[in-house]
């Protein structure tokens, strides 16, 4: 089934207000919670929705350096790479990558820059890495964020506020 209107109005939702109960989305867009479920369950079979756990923060836990780690890897050697960089607890995300200068992007939290220091010698230890390019994050100017996207689709499926129920009101903050 296709991304509609319905599902914008949903996913809008869950982005804007993520602890609302699944009775409150249905009463917000004015539909029966039955049909809400059925919803959410295809919305997560087909991978639309994929988290729904707690945003966790790195600096809160105590690790306030971001970095972004590039490794290139001798060939044949990626899927030993990547598999080993699971082990490495400070490795937040990696990816395989194409054109940067690398073969995997990864993602890195520290608790300062001595640290990162070690954990980058860590991922150099590992066998069939060749080479490592460090950029260290000074700032985020833009959070993870994914509602844009989901309104630029409810826009392009006819929907006005994708958030809005059946009364224009949600209960939505004011300001973003």
């Amino acid at each position: 089934m296709p991304f509609d209107t319905l599902d914008a109005r949903i996913v809008r939702l869950m982005l804007d207000q993520p602890r609302t109960s699944v009775r409150g989305y249905a009463r917000i867009l004015g539909v029966a919670r039955g049909t809400l479920q059925a919803r959410l369950e295809r919305l997560e079979h087909d991978g639309v929705i994929t988290v729904a756990g707690p945003r966790v923060s790195p600096t809160a836990l105590g690790h306030p350096v971001l970095a972004f780690v590039r490794l290139e890897v001798t060939r044949g050697h990626l899927d030993e790479v990547g598999g080993a960089l699971a082990a490495v607890p400070e490795v937040v995300e990696a990816f395989s990558v194409a054109g940067g200068g690398g073969d995997l992007l990864t993602r890195v939290v520290a608790r300062d820059n001595g640290h990162l220091e070690a954990v980058i010698q860590r991922l150099g230890r590992l066998p069939g890495v060749m080479r490592i390019r460090t950029e260290i994050a000074l700032s985020e100017r833009v959070a993870h964020r994914l509602l844009p996207l989901v309104e630029s689709l409810a826009a392009e499926a006819g929907v006005p506020d994708a958030g809005a129920g059946p009364s224009g009101q949600d209960g939505r903050r004011a300001a973003r």
